[in-house]
């Protein structure tokens, strides 16, 4: 059990560092992109996907921070149980 939470946290750590590497790809191109008079401007709707995306990555990052530390203590509190 204790080795699936480790492997969970790890998987959603890993999920979000790809949305985070994809939004970043994202805003990157947009923010490079041109249009016919050479103008870099950039939409509010093409550039709040890529934000929401970092910010679900985020979430999945603390998400994954907290599961590590349940699983730290869980892990404390058993070796205190044996000794």
């Amino acid at each position: 059990m204790i080795t699936s939470l480790s492997s969970s946290a790890l998987n959603l750590m890993n999920t979000a560092n790809h949305k985070v590497a994809d939004a970043a790809q994202t805003i990157t191109s947009l923010s490079t992109a041109k249009d016919e008079l050479g103008s870099t401007e950039i939409s509010s709707n093409s550039i709040l996907n890529p934000l929401l995306s970092l910010k679900e990555a985020e979430i999945e990052s603390s998400a994954a921070v907290k599961i590590l530390q349940t699983e730290q203590e869980t892990l404390g509190s058993l070796f205190d149980a044996i000794a």
